[in-house]
């Protein structure tokens, strides 16, 4: 009996794995844990996650994807290799992977063949955007304009959709990742406060907020660290206007490359998009008051889609359904 074909969503923070006819089975972040002296792979996502900030020198821990594409090209095929064995097995089978829409061809190429190596029988691409579309359940098959804003870990894909295609879209690398780092180097400077990456990320989960003003209705927060100045362990108390401060410049060149992508595109899609609204799915999208902020600046309804963590792969998975086609295609 032939494997279920396999839809993955290969993210730079996290990755999902979507079987056929079972939907989704497995979500775990997008981190290895290697010994250094031997390149011998110690732990894989979830258990790799929590050594981040704290291993030993004999071991570090990997992020291989970053802005969206393969940065660590043996890594990224040994962490795909595991989630692969996790969800089906050993069992060879066909696998639809989700790139971002501004991706080059030796950047299509990597991830065909890291998945290959993997373990798959063969490996098809799918935009994020339009994967996305799918997964949000918006009518991209249809002759009306849809608009998706997919805000990831390592890349922010905006793209306006009608009869099963992209018809304008951005890609920047402006996501989750950089929202964190924009956190970390703020407190940086503001504080002398020197924090990590998953402390940054829990800020940004709790009070971050996409509008400074909103901001200022949200709690304030704890948030341990080392003092820059003394060496020593510190506690600070910080206000979520601080941290909404700290990503204000990174929301508006999101708001930037939505307008771009609205100005570039037809006046009957944008007709469409005006009476349909924006969609936001990703990670991203769960930041607060991100759509008041897009609809104040654009003009249009903006909306979260339903579960946005998922739409990417559920889209990913959805367009298994026509591999025959895209199979006859190539």
């Amino acid at each position: 009996m032939r494997s279920r074909n396999i839809g993955i969503d290969l993210g730079t923070a996290n990755t999902i794995v979507y079987v056929d006819g079972q939907g989704i089975v497995l979500r775990e972040p997008s981190v290895v844990a290697k010994r250094v002296e031997t390149g011998e792979v110690v732990a894989v996502g979830e258990e790799a996650r929590a050594m981040i900030g704290r291993t030993p020198g004999s071991i570090k821990t990997i992020r291989p994807m970053k802005d969206g594409v393969i940065a660590d090209y043996d890594t990224t095929a040994a962490m795909m290799k595991y989630f692969f064995e996790k969800a089906v097995g050993n069992s060879k089978t066909d696998v639809m992977v989700c790139v971002p829409s501004g991706v080059t061809e030796v950047e299509k190429r990597a991830v065909i063949e890291a998945t290959q190596n993997a373990g798959a029988h063969d490996a098809y691409l799918i935009e994020e955007p339009f994967a996305a579309a799918i997964g949000a359940g918006l009518p991209v098959m249809d002759p009306t304009g849809s608009m998706v804003v997919d805000i990831g870990g390592g890349t922010t894909d905006v793209a306006t959709i009608s009869l099963g295609g992209i018809v304008s879209s951005r890609s920047i690398r402006m996501a989750g990742d950089k929202f964190d780092e924009s956190i970390i180097d703020y407190i940086r400077q503001k504080y002398n406060l020197l924090i990590g990456e998953r402390t940054a990320e829990q800020l940004k989960m709790e009070v971050g907020s996409a509008s400074v003003e909103k901001a200022a209705e949200l709690a304030d927060i704890s948030v341990r660290g080392r003092d820059l100045l003394k060496g020593l362990p510190k506690t600070v108390d910080l206000k979520a206007v601080d941290i909404a401060q700290a990503i204000h410049e990174d929301i508006e060149e999101i708001v930037v490359a939505i307008k771009e992508t609205l100005e570039s595109t037809s006046p009957e899609i944008a007709a469409d998009v005006i009476d349909h609204g924006i969609v936001l799915t990703g990670g991203g999208a769960l930041l607060k008051n991100l759509p008041e902020v897009i609809s104040d600046s654009t003009k249009v309804p903006v909306f979260v889609a339903q579960d946005p963590l998922d739409c990417v792969a559920v889209g990913t998975g959805e367009s298994l359904k026509n591999l025959d086609v895209m199979k006859r295609h190539r």
